[in-house]
């Protein structure tokens, strides 16, 4: 059954995720920590990383299967406030 609501999404819907931090394996395991408690099916090839020109910083883009807007704002305000996490869009 689809969610309608006043957003731009029909829900469920593919949604991707993008977080940024220092590169670390801290990072990237606190981020798909946060992922998986939100998400249960979260598939093998969901994530994919990409450091920055110097190394210092990696960005991560996490493909979801969106389920409604509650879900969103749980992942969004658990990785807003991660210590690791410099910005989640």
């Amino acid at each position: 059954m689809t969610e309608k609501t006043d957003s731009l999404f029909l829900f469920p819907c593919e949604f991707l995720i993008k977080v940024f931090g220092n590169a670390s394996d801290q990072f990237e395991l606190e981020v798909l920590t946060i992922i998986r408690k939100h998400v249960d099916d979260l598939r093998e090839d969901a994530l994919a990383s990409r450091p920055s020109k110097d190394g210092k910083y990696l960005a991560l883009t996490i493909k979801i299967m969106a389920q409604d807007r509650a879900q969103l704002d749980a992942i969004y305000r658990d990785l807003s406030s991660n210590p690791h996490v410099l910005m989640a869009l």
